[in-house]
Formats: C-alpha cells, structure tokens, sequence
C-alpha cells in the first residue's frame, strides 16, 4: 500500500484525531489510516482498544504517554526512518493539543519524517462555536495551573483581553476556579461551561459568573469540561485602564490577589495602563514623595 504523500524510502508520522465522546465522530480517513498503519502509539492503548474493537482495527498497539514520551519517541522515530508508517492517538482528540504528541512530531521533522495530520473531533473547536461567544479572535491556553497561587496569575493575564479565551478544566476544580475568575475578572464577565461534548449527557450552562457559581453549588459539573470567558467588554476595559485606584494600590492588590511578586506585579500593573515599567515605578515613587 502506498500512502499519501509518503516518501518511499521511510515510513510516515500520522497524527489521528479520534472521537470525543461519541464514536460515529470519527473520520473515514482516521480509520483507514488506522488499519493500514503499521504501529499505533496511544496514550492508553486500553481506551484505543475499545475504539479498535468497535471498527474492528487488529493493527498493533503501543503506549505513548507523558511519563514515557521521551524514550519512546525516539523509539517511534526509528521505526519510521526503517519504513515504518506509525499512527499516534490520545484517548480523544488530536494528539499533541493538551495531549502527548509533540514530542515525537519534534524529533520526526529533526529526521526529515513526514508529519501528516488526520484532522478531527476536538473539545476545543466544538465548545467555541456552540457557546455564543465571538468566534473571530480566540486563545486557547490548555488546562489552568492546578495550583490557586498559579492559577490567579494566568487570570490576571487575560483581564484586559479582547478576545475569547478558552481553557480545559478537570471537574474537581472548576467551582474553585470559577471562584478565582470572579475575584479576578469580577461577577459580571460572561462564560460557558460546555462538558461532556458529543457525550450523552452533553451540557452547556452559560451565563455570568456569579450566575454559574451559584449553579455549580446547586448542581456540580461533572466529566469533561471546555470553559470559555468572554471578552471584557471595550467601555469596561477602558474604565479599568483609568481607573482612579492609584498604581501603588493596583500593585498592592496584583500581589494579595494574583499571589504575584513585587516585580511581576508592577509589570503587569504598568501594562494595564499602557506605561512602560520604568514610567510605573516612576510614577508610584512620586505619588510617595
């Protein structure tokens, strides 16, 4: 079998989406890809078996995972250049997007290993466009930092953002981070909390913050979960830009809030007011004087 845009002399890296939830998400290129491949590296090849099962796939598997990925991508890489065509799987989704992957794509192109995506299902793209958020300018970030401390620093980051922003959260943590977004970015900011995507019991709850805290008290959420934050509003923005706060106060409050040090806190402070770092601290030491 020859494959597309394969090289003769070595075998080819294929980067298979499979499905979310719902296993007819899944493409029909994924599975042809799937059963010519030679090797499929998964992320668990417990949960890939269950979908090779259900199309009935017998190409061999082997584990690719974040506490291996280093070794065995080596590994994957000279299978390839022996002629070798590997697909690589997470459990959903495509591989490499808050999933392993990119470490085998990095030392593939190093060897001059074609990398060929099979596109597909994915959290992040179906979330987006169902949550009625602007579409046009977005920023994906992953998974928030599990620690509070980390946590309020990446909020404080996006405060001013004129662009949706969006993250995956573990459903163990969700109310507290929505608690840290509110002491950040304030009760009034729209998000969407979409989980189970494709799932059977599929939900999109949205609403303002302090709308959703409360939900989440009363019914907590529970699988896999996309959150989505809205842009500030421009006229919001402006006001926060402007705002009477002294900068010696704003700094004070990025430190007790965001868990931020002096330095990183300034910087941040003197961003939101459109000042260099030198012309913040200038202008705090004057306030003092």
């Amino acid at each position: 079998m020859v494959y597309e845009h394969q090289d003769l002399s070595h075998g080819t890296i294929y980067l298979v989406a499979t499905p979310i939830g719902n296993l007819e998400d899944i493409t029909l290129r994924a599975l042809r890809i799937l059963k010519e491949a030679d090797l499929i590296a998964c992320e668990d090849t417990r949960q890939t078996q269950k979908l090779l099962n259900h199309f009935g796939i017998t190409t061999p598997t082997i584990s690719y995972h974040e506490h291996n990925e280093a070794g065995r991508a080596k590994e994957l890489v000279e299978q390839a250049q022996q002629g070798r065509n590997i697909a690589i799987v997470s459990d959903a989704g495509m591989p490499g997007i808050s999933d392993p992957g990119y470490r085998v794509v990095l030392q593939a192109l190093e060897h001059d290993i074609p990398v060929i995506p099979i596109p597909g299902a994915s959290a992040l793209v179906a979330g987006l466009a169902a949550s009625g958020l602007p579409t046009d300018s977005f920023r994906f970030h992953g998974f928030l930092p599990a620690k509070q401390g980390q946590r309020r620093r990446s909020l404080e980051e996006i405060r001013l953002s004129s662009e949706t922003e969006v993250f995956y959260e573990a459903p163990h943590r969700v109310a507290e981070t929505l608690q840290d977004i509110v002491e950040v970015l304030g009760p009034a900011r729209t998000v969407v909390i979409a989980r189970e995507i494709t799932k059977l019991h599929e939900e999109f709850r949205r609403g303002k913050l302090s709308e959703l805290s409360a939900s989440l008290a009363e019914r907590p959420a529970r699988g896999e979960i996309t959150l989505l934050i809205a842009p500030e509003a421009p006229a919001d923005a402006r006001t926060h830009a402007n705002s009477t706060q002294s900068l010696a106060d704003r700094v004070e409050e990025l430190i007790r809030q965001a868990k931020l040090d002096r330095k990183d806190a300034l910087k941040l402070a003197a961003k939101e007011r459109g000042l260099t770092r030198r012309a913040a601290y200038d202008e705090i030491v004057s306030q003092k004087e």
